[in-house]
């Protein structure tokens, strides 16, 4: 059974930090660009704690994690953040208009925390792999501000909605306690449940509940071997301290109306440095199992009306199974869609995947198109040797234009329903399957581990 809890959360004292100029992105959200405007914001914005400068003369006794750690108490002791009297679970919700178009949701979830348990217990999923690189980083942070600063977004599903009533009675009954809005334009509101009838109300309802996890992987993973760590040195085991639980985001996938629906952009994939590459020969590749249509064009006005049209039909094909690219040519420049021909046999194409796996249209595109056709291993995409990624079609496609690019591919989103049912059939996706958005700012609370 899943088991979630209110906590004392700190949050910033808008009086000395106004959230719209302290709050932040999650750190693996927050490119250099991104760390120099958070630090130009305000002196207190927490940049300085979730992603801090790295300089040529630290030590072992001067470090971004120290000097983050030294931060954390300074804010304590000098109330920059201050601590809620009483435990509480967050109402928070996220209003936003879904990128590339003019559709406007509002996501409602609530920020607790909750258990932390091992994979293998069937009450937690996940639906990607970690790498160990960000997991060190953000374990040593861990362990110098004993603070998580971000949050884990878990999905559930309760199509009774016990808990989004409870939500929707603290919206109605009382000002947001915290309400901003981001770079992006979302705009994110935030209400404090106290109550112990409310509180009894969802972590009754949550329960009976498997959780997913959307985002933040490497951040579960490292706040399971913190907990290890923790274990292993405590005196004698209390499955009720601290260290047992981390701040999460709770989202449920079932929804009355789509705007309230979660909403996940694609990932599109940029192809570079592969030898000898051919297009033609690609194309050779694909014909027994894709249809394929290409809208070419000669100059920038034929090639706007040409992407238009190009993005159009691959959103438009998204139940037949289609994949589009964008070569890079010196003569006849075109957009190609390619689509799954009827009755094609996907066990024949994709022998190596999982059933439910072929479904995808992520793993169609590695296991049927970019290893074979191309030569990019799955390992190989894991370094990012030959491929990396783009959220934006436009930028996928500049990478092109620009020669850095041999080819770029585009995907259509995938589905919630496929992501949870992947993850709780103990199977996990490709590499940069899913980008849920908007993202969960971090700061907006603040989950602090006892020593």
């Amino acid at each position: 059974m899943a088991q979630v809890f209110p906590f004392r959360a700190y949050r910033f004292n808008p009086e000395v930090a106004p959230f719209e100029r302290v709050l932040t992105q999650p750190y693996d959200k927050i490119s250099p660009q991104r760390q120099a405007e958070y630090y130009a914001m305000h002196p207190q914005n927490l940049i300085t704690v979730e992603k801090g400068r790295v300089f040529p003369d630290d030590s072992p006794q001067n470090n971004v994690y120290t000097r983050a750690a030294a931060k954390m108490e300074e804010w304590i002791r000098d109330h920059v953040i201050l601590q809620d009297p009483a435990p509480a679970f967050y109402g928070y919700t996220q209003e936003f208009a879904v990128p590339g178009t003019s559709e406007r949701r509002t996501r409602r979830g609530f920020i607790g925390a909750g258990r932390l348990e091992e994979y293998s217990a069937g009450i937690i999923f996940r639906h990607e792999h970690t790498l160990s690189g960000p997991k060190a980083d953000r374990l040593e942070l861990l362990r110098s501000t004993r603070t998580h600063t971000g949050q884990l977004f878990m999905l559930y599903s309760d199509p009774q909605r016990r808990v989004d009533a409870v939500l929707a009675e603290a919206e109605s009954a009382a000002a947001p306690a915290t309400e901003l809005t981001d770079e992006y334009g979302v705009i994110h509101r935030l209400w404090v449940i106290a109550e112990l009838a409310h509180v009894e109300t969802i972590q009754q309802a949550m329960a009976d509940q498997k959780l997913v996890i959307a985002d933040g992987h490497h951040r579960y993973e490292t706040a399971l071997n913190y907990r290890n760590e923790s274990r292993a040195s405590a005196a004698s085991p209390d499955p009720n301290a601290s260290y047992e639980r981390a701040m999460m985001t709770f989202v449920n996938t079932r929804v009355d109306t789509p705007s309230e629906g979660l909403v996940i952009l694609a990932t599109h994939r940029v192809v570079a440095n592969v030898h000898d590459f051919s297009w033609s020969a690609v194309r050779r590749y694909l014909e027994p199992w894709f249809c394929s249509e290409v809208f070419p064009f000669s100059d920038e006005m034929d090639k706007a009306q040409a992407r238009e049209k190009f993005l159009a039909r691959l959103a438009a094909t998204r139940q037949q199974r289609s994949v589009g690219a964008y070569p890079a040519a010196k003569n006849k420049r075109a957009f190609y869609l390619f689509e799954l021909r009827p009755g094609a046999d996907l066990a024949q194409l994709l022998p190596n995947v999982p059933p439910l796996q072929r479904d995808l249209d992520v793993v169609l595109l590695h296991d049927g198109i970019l290893e074979p056709a191309l030569g990019i291993t799955l390992q190989a995409a894991t370094r990012e040797t030959n491929l990396t990624y783009e959220r934006e079609a436009g930028a996928a496609i500049a990478a092109v234009d620009s020669g850095r690019a041999q080819v770029s591919f585009f995907l259509n989103p995938v589905e919630v329903e496929k992501v949870v049912e992947i993850a709780t059939a103990n199977e996990v996706m490709p590499q940069k399957s899913t980008d849920f958005y908007p993202k969960l700012l971090s700061g907006i609370t603040m989950y602090r581990v006892e020593s």
